[in-house]
């Protein structure tokens, strides 16, 4: 009798164990990648806010351009924060704009004759760009992440154009492999629906149906774009046909939906971990990463 009693116990615990097991691993994760950081001040200090919540993020730097020493300062010491580079070969903003790091002389295919990057992915495509151009600049711009000391986790891609050729995302793995970073989306992880092209009104709203496309034993990506309503973000006036208008009352409007009570509540009854990449190299190995079907932003 006492037998039957301990095999009876070892077989409740090990199916406590097993079930255990089963919700952890159906555990609901999402990634907040908050792009930009480095564009201008206003974005810096919008993402500084979203720093501020206290919450996992993984936010992208753009080395490229003239704010992102900023940036780097905001950055510092931030251990709930994964730092990735936003591998930028676009300028889209008329009179605001920025070329590469190494200089229009080093890599001249890659920028018009001022010496800026083009504002599109056609117009970056129909200059011709050079295999080693694009190699050399995106190289810098993991150089010169590395030289601010910030522990970089991850890379992503402006506008898309670093990946969109299929030639151009093998230098970009090639990178990665080189400086053992990871790649975002190459962890599996399901974009669900962005707030950007949202009405403004309407973004915090929004979080609710973001939240039901969220599954379990699923990473799901939120791909977010913040900033401060100012007069810097205002004169910011995007040259693409499909750029998005009065854009600086967008980044507001996402700034707000994050930070809302409506968000901490989503995230608290729908049972969902807040991870970052850190969280999830540490989960994965680098090997373990594979090229997703769609390039995204």
């Amino acid at each position: 009798m006492k037998r039957q009693i301990i095999i009876l116990v070892f077989i409740l615990v090990n199916i406590s164990v097993q079930l255990y097991s089963q919700d952890n691993t159906s555990q609901k994760q999402l990634i907040i990648r908050c792009d930009d950081i480095g564009m201008s001040h206003s974005v810096n200090m919008a993402i500084k806010e979203v720093i501020d919540l206290g919450i996992p993020i993984s936010t992208s730097v753009m080395f490229s351009c003239p704010w992102y020493q900023e940036a780097v300062n905001i950055l510092k010491d931030k251990d709930h924060v994964s730092v990735g580079i936003h591998l930028t070969l676009n300028a889209e903003w008329q009179n605001y704009r920025w070329g590469p790091v190494l200089g229009k002389e080093a890599v001249p295919s890659l920028v018009n004759n001022n010496g800026y990057f083009f504002p599109s992915r056609k117009t970056f495509h129909d200059n011709n760009p050079t295999l080693a151009d694009v190699e050399s600049e995106l190289r810098a711009q993991i150089e010169r992440a590395l030289s601010t000391g910030l522990k970089i986790d991850y890379m992503d891609y402006h506008m898309g154009t670093a990946v969109d050729k299929i030639e151009h995302r093998k230098i970009v793995e090639n990178l990665a492999d080189e400086y053992g970073l990871a790649i975002s989306r190459y962890f599996g992880e399901v974009d669900v629906k962005n707030l950007y092209s949202d009405p403004v009104e309407s973004k915090t709203d929004s979080l609710v149906s973001i939240f039901k496309e969220i599954k379990d034993a699923q990473i799901s990506l939120l791909v977010i774009h913040v900033g401060i309503d100012t007069p810097e973000l205002r004169a910011m006036i995007d040259m693409n046909s499909f750029g998005m208008k009065e854009m600086s009352k967008h980044r507001n409007a996402e700034l707000n939906a994050l930070s809302s009570p409506l968000f901490k509540y989503l995230v608290k009854t729908n049972n969902v971990e807040l991870v970052n990449y850190s969280d999830l190299i540490s989960s994965f190995t680098l090997k373990e990463m594979k090229r997703p079907n769609l390039s995204g932003y």
